[in-house]
């Protein structure tokens, strides 16, 4: 009897079975029911970041899925659908430090922190290509805005909020910034009466 064949089709079989593992582990993040990017669509009917991490009192169980979340910063998060117009982050800078950083369902595309803020205000908007478009070309000649407008590479995705808390008498106003940010969807300009927007 050959063992060349039986050999073979045991190499084949190895090697499909290691394919089906690889693709199978690969495909897991893809269909997570689980995972931050489901997670975070809860927050999309708020107008604040919907708090995942607080210093100050325990998390709602089902909101705490941080993996060993930091005990010294305060995260909420803000899911956004660009579909419905581009979202809007707005901030203060305050005594804490503030970041923002904005994901996508493959991880994070930018990240910015209150260092960023105009005359104390932070405000960071997301937009598709096509929205950027439009806002340029509304953009009034020779006026600054102090916007940070960013593309993003898909219309889903969440900002994450962090603040802070060097010490522990800082806890309760690291919750109180995150719950201060605003997360808005900005709409289109209202036409005027002479039919300008």
């Amino acid at each position: 009897m050959s063992r060349g064949p039986f050999l073979l089709a045991t190499g084949a079989g190895l090697v499909l079975a290691g394919l089906v593992h690889v693709a199978t582990v690969l495909a897991i993040p893809r269909f997570a029911e689980g995972d931050a990017f489901s997670r975070a669509q809860a927050s999309e009917t708020l107008d604040h970041p919907l708090r995942i991490h607080g210093l100050t009192g325990e998390a709602p169980p089902q909101e705490s899925w941080l993996p060993n979340p930091d005990p010294a910063v305060s995260v909420g998060v803000c899911s956004y659908d660009l579909d419905d117009g581009p979202m809007r982050v707005s901030a203060q800078a305050g005594s804490l430090m503030l970041s923002v950083s904005v994901h996508a369902r493959r991880g994070a595309f930018y990240a910015l922190t209150d260092q960023a803020a105009v005359r104390g205000g932070l405000d960071l908007v997301v937009m598709t290509r096509a929205q950027l478009d439009e806002a340029l070309a509304n953009d009034v000649a020779g006026e600054v805005t102090r916007d940070v407008r960013i593309v993003a590479p898909a219309r889903r995705g969440f900002a994450v909020v962090r603040v802070i808390a060097a010490l522990p008498s800082q806890r309760a106003v690291a919750d109180a910034a995150v719950q201060a940010v605003a997360c808005t969807i900005d709409s289109p300009a209202e036409p005027t009466e002479d039919g300008k927007g």
